[in-house]
């Protein structure tokens, strides 16, 4: 697109990859750089807090409340270096043009951006929700002005966040643990999970039994000569299925009013109902329709991602992403299922190519979405452009995850503009009078799909993998009241009642969105943030609460529950988007909720209390960090009551009878303290929901806990199987030796115990007087002479290498072996702020991303394969900007003089010396410590900054 004549215009936007797309469809005469994401943000920590503010009391929130709640906004460290490059471009164009995205964020960057470059000419604001060159064109043609209200929202959600985390994480640090964190989204997010995770611990199983006959017809006409029915009453009343049990007991609900059959009564019931006639009493046929789902939005994308593609809520919106920047998708952050009138023409043009003209409904179809104050004026996810492109036309384009996902959109989009699908569903009834004249009834169901429609571009998936498929046909035959039929087969089956699945991903982003909790823009960073502060831990795809997530909701539930309280939450959200429609002033909703003033917008409940701030402080003498940190689980069969408890190094068991002092919290490696027996650690990876009556029994008793193995027969005293820190050791008295790695602790002998605590052993005395010792280290199996150290090849080796052996091993030369470097895990391209080429490594604590200079390991649930090369660099960029680690000051050894006769009188003589000195130094300090009143120690200095 050619630019006015001698008009030179910069555009930014926010990534190197969307500028390369965009440059590409504008003319000579634009200038299209990056911001590389936000360019302005509150202070993470007092050392980003400019030197005029660090005295101001409200310095460490970044935020002046008492002011209008004014926000200390600085550019952070690794964004300079590009906003001087904006800066001089700023001051050789003639028009700037903020071409950030879309929604909020994108809204507020363009704000900061003008905040920032204080540019001299015109500033315009173009939008577009696709990257084609008709929407560039379009975008630039008809722009605007900054929304104030959407930026006013956007700030107002940021300060919100910020209070919201700066004032209850420190609460966590004190009564929990430190370096926790609260936020207003987490922690409701986190409270979700625990609370499914508190449904499974007390779910009862219950076993229940039903009968399921293979019949057939006697004449076979249309469809299968056989079938299967489910027996479903018993003389009139209905027979028990799952739902008819209560979850935490096991036992039928009351009133329920139906059979419940066991193995025995089942069974039994099959034998009396052999060689008996069976008799259709009912068959009812319905049509059957299903209508398309419609376009994808943030949400449904995700989870249907998670379903099909496995992919998490991160490496879904990466990847969408970069098909978004490339100009293959439309913007991705969407809570709307509208279809612009071009993208409904294109979608209905390439339904009848593929599929012919019967697969288009005369009129197109037009959704309405469910998702409150959803911003109806965007668009769903779809392919980019006016003509869409297939899946086969872009396939060598694209990575295998990008294809995917792709693909997924584009059938999705497909479908939604497809006719529905049609058939008929068939119910039947069976009865069956046993031998001895019980009345039996049996069903059966069937579906017939006519026309698929749209099933023949998309069938969507479901949460329960169990589920039918929606294009899955069961075919019936042609059944008629009174047709007589036979068993082939009765099987008696078992059920057992399954407690409520764990959520995924896919399941908690539905439930949030449900509930009216976050936003599409803030969905895949929930899901990253509750695992990346250890409250949840992922196995395949179930999201699994720690039980440093139990202590916290209890915390909050507690004391502050109206600060996870779903529907207040939810409220938050609503004012915000009130913010952005420009219906409420954000100072006064952000007034009522941080000091509880009634009088403006804001939550009444938390008005009432006092506001957050009085909140929070008011309340922390009541909260009782012991508590807190207890877990109840069960009291066992001696009364015991058998607890979960949140410790310095981790969770552990503890028990104990009522009333009785437990030993103190956080014991130390070796240290059980308290009555024998009364801890036991939990093993990594064990989940919440499984801490059973039996498998806590199994942790005290052989699986970690304590167990006497026998007395020592030359002290008498008992030898203990005991679990540490570092893991099992044995101990006797004042004797501890881990175990070897060879061994087992659930096998382990009073004979291997007592070698294990014969431990160092003294192999000998070396000609000059020095002792040998054998023992085992944290490098396995040694021997050692004074200073000198030796491996030795196995462990067996300890107890029974000779002095001769020890002394030969000790006189041969260090042996070390040089590893040669290993390969790079992944290389990654160049850093678009450094160009230094990156690599991703693997390390002693695991996999880092390196530009040979600086280092920033990988987070957790962040993979080698799936780190993208933005997401790379600003890692590394965060980690130049905090600054090299204060490095420990090393002790200087004094060289080693060589000892002669002389020398050990000067040195006998400096020691009576320093011996008479420390007597008089410490004389001095008595006395003066009795005339001098004793000094105050000077308070701590808080070291940790909150997070949010």
């Amino acid at each position: 697109m050619p630019s006015n004549a001698g008009t030179t215009r910069l555009v930014i936007v926010e990534s190197p990859a969307k500028a390369k797309t965009i440059s590409g469809y504008l003319g000579p005469g634009y200038v299209v750089e990056a911001s590389f994401g936000h360019v302005r943000d509150l202070p993470r920590n007092a050392a980003d807090v400019p030197a005029k503010y660090k005295g101001e009391p409200w310095a460490r929130l970044g935020v002046d409340v008492d002011n209008g709640f004014h926000a200390l906004y600085v550019v952070s460290a690794d964004r300079r270096q590009q906003i001087n490059k904006l800066v001089k471009l700023a001051k050789e164009v003639d028009e700037i043009f903020l071409a950030t995205d879309e929604d909020r964020e994108g809204e507020a960057i363009a704000w900061h951006l003008v905040e920032t470059l204080k540019p001299k000419v015109p500033v315009k604001r173009m939008v577009f929700h696709e990257i084609t060159k008709p929407a560039i064109q379009a975008a630039v043609a008809n722009p605007r002005e900054i929304d104030r209200d959407l930026v006013d929202a956007q700030e107002a959600r940021r300060i919100l966040d910020r209070l919201y985390g700066y004032e209850v994480s420190p609460v966590l640090w004190k009564k929990v643990m430190p370096k926790l964190s609260a936020g207003r989204v987490q922690s409701v997010a986190t409270r979700i999970v625990v609370e499914r995770e508190r449904q499974r611990m007390a779910f009862r199983t219950a076993e229940y039994w039903d009968i399921l006959a293979t019949l057939a017809v006697a004449k076979p006409g249309e469809g299968p000569r056989t079938f299967n029915a489910t027996l479903v009453a018993l003389n009139g009343d209905r027979i028990a299925t799952g739902k008819d049990f209560e979850p935490t007991t096991g036992r039928v609900r009351p009133g329920a009013g139906v059979v419940h059959l066991d193995e025995g009564g089942a069974r039994g019931l099959a034998a009396r109902l052999a060689d008996r006639p069976f008799t259709v009493t009912r068959v009812e046929e319905k049509p059957y329709r299903r209508r398309p789902y419609a376009p994808f939005i943030t949400s449904t994308l995700q989870q249907e991602a998670a379903r099909k593609l496995r992919f998490s809520s991160q490496q879904t919106m990466r990847t969408a992403q970069r098909l978004y920047e490339n100009g293959y998708i439309t913007y991705m952050r969407t809570d709307s299922v509208n279809l612009s009138e071009t993208a409904i023409a294109a979608a209905r043009r390439q339904i009848v190519e593929l599929y012919g003209e019967r697969s288009v409904p005369p009129e197109p179809r037009r959704y309405t979405g469910k998702v409150k104050n959803a911003q109806e004026a965007h668009e769903a996810i779809r392919p980019a452009g006016d003509n869409f492109r297939t899946p086969g036309d872009v396939a060598k384009e694209l990575s295998g995850e990008e294809f995917k996902l792709y693909e997924l959109i584009w059938r999705r989009t497909i479908a939604s503009q497809m006719t529905d699908a049609v058939g008929s569903s068939v119910s039947v009834r069976i009865r069956a009078v046993s031998s001895a004249q019980e009345e039996a009834d049996f069903g059966a169901t069937g579906k017939t799909i006519t026309d698929p429609g749209f099933l023949r571009a998309y069938v969507e998936s479901s949460d329960d993998e169990n589920a039918e498929a929606e294009d899955a046909e069961r075919r019936l035959p042609t059944l008629v009241k009174d047709q007589p039929l036979t068993a082939d087969e009765l099987a008696a089956q078992g059920h057992h009642t399954q407690p409520p699945s764990r959520y995924t991903e896919a399941s908690l982003v539905k439930a949030l969105e449900e509930l009216g909790i976050g936003r599409p823009s803030t969905y895949a960073s929930i899901m990253q943030t509750i695992q990346d502060r250890g409250y949840v831990t992922k196995r395949g795809q179930a999201m699994i609460p720690t039980f440093l997530a139990f202590a916290v909701i209890g915390l909050m539930e507690r004391h502050y529950p109206r600060l996870i309280d779903y529907d207040f939450t939810a409220s938050m959200e609503n004012e915000l988007d009130e913010i952005a429609g420009g219906d409420h002033a954000a100072v006064d909703f952000l007034t009522s909720f941080y000091f509880g003033s009634a009088n403006g917008a804001g939550d009444q409940a938390i008005a009432h209390a006092g506001g957050l701030k009085k909140l929070v402080t008011e309340n922390l003498s009541e909260i009782d960090a012991r508590s807190v940190n207890s877990i109840p689980l069960f009291t066992d069969d001696e009364g015991r009551e058998v607890v979960v408890r949140v410790g310095r190094y981790g969770p552990y068991l503890q028990r104990a009878l009522p009333g009785e002092q437990p030993a103190p919290a956080a014991p130390a490696e070796g240290e059980e303290g308290g009555s024998q027996g009364d801890r036991a650690p939990i093993p990594e990876g064990l989940a919440p929901d499984e801490l059973t009556p039996e498998k806590v029994h199994e942790l005290f008793l052989g699986g970690g806990g304590e167990r006497k193995l026998g007395d020592d027969p030359s002290t008498g005293e008992p030898i203990l199987l005991k679990s540490g820190r570092f893991g099992p050791y044995v101990a006797s008295g004042e004797r501890k030796s881990s175990l070897l790695r060879s061994q087992s602790p659930d096998d382990l002998t009073l004979e291997q115990a007592l070698r294990l605590l014969s431990l160092p052993r003294l192999v000998g005395v070396a000609p000059d007087g020095g002792e040998v010792l054998a023992n085992n280290g944290r490098y396995g199996p040694y021997v050692k002479r004074g200073d000198e150290f030796r491996s030795l090849d196995s462990e067996d080796k300890m107890f029974t290498v000779t002095l001769d052996e020890a002394l030969a091993l000790l006189a041969a030369p260090k042996t070390r072996q040089r590893r040669a470097a290993a390969p790079p895990l992944r290389e990654m391209g160049v850093d678009p702020l450094t160009e230094k080429p990156l690599v991703i490594k693997d390390g002693r604590f695991g996999p880092y991303v390196t530009d040979g200079e600086t280092n920033a390991s990988l987070r957790r649930a962040q993979t080698p394969e799936a780190l993208t090369l933005e997401e790379a660099s600003e890692m590394l960029a965060e980690k130049r900007a905090k600054g090299p680690a204060p490095k420990k000051k090393a002790t200087k050894k004094a060289a080693p003089a060589k000892k002669t006769t002389a020398a050990k009188k000067t040195t006998a003589t400096a020691k009576k010396t320093t011996a008479a000195a420390k007597k008089t130094t410490a004389a001095t300090k008595t006395t003066a410590a009795k005339k001098a009143p004793a000094k105050k120690a000077a308070p701590k200095k808080a070291t940790s900054t909150p997070k949010e």
